[in-house]
């Protein structure tokens, strides 16, 4: 009798995987891959550590991986395995910071840099140039903060 049931769960469990493997939707493949990629499944919503960096730092230039300038404030460097440049990104815990013209930040950053030690569920945040420009940012260097995809950008990031 155990034989019968082993063979009945065996073969059950063949013709799932077989059906998972033929469907579009994959729960458990989606499950998997939203817990080593740190999204809630189903969705572009990351919880990701940030860092900060900015220009004259080294290896920093005006330039992104993408060609374009870096923009303060806006310019985000992604691991683009995770998520793909000329994504944009909103980011709920930077809503109301100071902006470099002096308005409030409105959440939204453009993925279009790349670095050597952006790994997985890592993103830097561009301040601007100088460790100055730094400082109105500085609560969330070294936090785990919330990204949701919400777009696609062409060319270059906004100024």
């Amino acid at each position: 009798m155990r034989r019968r049931l082993a063979a009945l769960a065996v073969i059950s469990a063949i013709g799932i995987a077989s059906n998972a493997q033929a469907a579009n939707n994959d729960p458990v493949g989606d499950l998997l891959t939203s817990m080593i990629s740190g999204a809630l499944p189903g969705t572009g919503v990351f919880n990701v550590k940030a860092t900060l960096y900015h220009a004259g730092a080294k290896g920093v230039g005006a330039l992104d991986s993408l060609g374009c300038r870096v923009v303060p404030m806006r310019t985000i460097a992604v691991d683009k395995n995770i998520i793909p440049r000329r994504t944009v990104i909103f980011i709920k815990e930077t809503v109301g910071l100071k902006m470099p013209d002096g308005k409030p930040h409105d959440g939204y950053w453009y993925a279009s840099d790349v670095g050597g030690a952006i790994k997985g569920q890592r993103i830097d945040l561009y301040t601007g140039h100088g460790k100055a420009s730094m400082q109105p940012m500085q609560k969330l260097n070294l936090s785990t903060l919330t990204a949701v995809k919400v777009g696609k950008f062409d060319g270059c990031p906004p100024r």
